[in-house]
């Protein structure tokens, strides 16, 4: 076996802390995808220009519902801006230190305003059909801008607190009815003293199905997974916990919400008729 055979092995296996066979294809790509971690540490430096033109260039070369687009971005580097931001997104340090604040948007209301310019209707914009489009589309643009961020040895964490205070983030941003701001995207130079390790996913039986779902919830296998997240965050010096403690402690009441629990309160606040 090759030396990159085996750097691949190696990294294929670091993913799920498993004993992976050796991936029958490998690239530079897959080895970046494999390779993702949140970064929450970055160093006080800013991005060479057309680095955002070009994470933008890699978001609208992800796949689009009918070619419809409707997603948006704001990136946002004013530091007293980020800094609010970050007070609404549970006053996170990360959002300040970044140079670079992506906000996605799922936007319905570009479609709805060139149905207005055309003396038409979009209808179909006031169903949840619709929203989710836009979602969608905004998170298979995020993902591919991540990657293509990570390929250029930028570190980037996504930010989901955005939506602890859908109205005031909207506000902040200046959205028009009919846009959402889905999640955040802080972007930076990782700093090194703050590494972060690959943090292990679900074991592959757990989440693949063949053909059908199978809703046998695969006990042992889940029980394995508690122990290998418990070495990494024991490695990454955080509080030990059982992965099913940590899942079931964010979803088990209300208050976990953080206020996300009124969303769709919200989204009609924010013009979403959600039919």
């Amino acid at each position: 076996m090759s030396a990159d055979l085996d750097a691949a092995t190696a990294l294929l296996r670091q993913r799920n802390r498993d004993n992976a066979a050796a991936p029958a294809h490998w690239n530079e790509t897959i080895a970046t995808i494999l390779n993702h971690r949140s970064v929450r540490g970055f160093l006080p430096e800013t991005l060479p220009e057309g680095t955002l033109e070009l994470l933008v260039a890699a978001a609208q070369s992800a796949s689009t519902s009918s070619n419809l687009q409707v997603w948006s971005v704001v990136a946002v580097r004013e530091p007293e801006r980020k800094a609010r931001i970050a007070t609404l997104a549970g006053n996170q340090q990360f959002i300040r230190d970044a140079p670079l604040m992506l906000m996605w948007l799922a936007d319905l209301n570009r479609i709805n305003q060139i149905a207005a310019d055309r003396q038409t209707q979009a209808e179909a914009t006031h169903y949840t059909e619709a929203f989710i489009l836009g979602v969608v589309d905004a998170a298979l643009a995020a993902q591919s801008a991540f990657i293509a961020a990570e390929s250029i040895g930028l570190g980037a964490v996504y930010v989901g607190a955005v939506r602890n205070h859908p109205e005031e983030i909207a506000a902040e941003l200046n959205l028009p009815p009919h846009v959402f701001a889905v999640f955040g995207m802080a972007v930076g130079y990782p700093d090194p003293a703050k590494d972060t390790g690959i943090k292990p996913r679900l074991p592959q039986d757990i989440v693949l199905h063949h053909e059908q779902y199978d809703a046998t919830l695969k006990r042992d296998a889940v029980e394995r997974y508690n122990g290998v997240a418990r070495d990494f965050m024991r490695e990454q010096g955080m509080k030990e916990q059982d992965w099913t403690l940590q899942a079931t402690n964010r979803l088990k009441d209300v208050p976990a919400m953080h206020g996300r629990d009124r969303m769709k309160e919200a989204l009609r606040n924010l013009g979403f008729e959600l039919r």
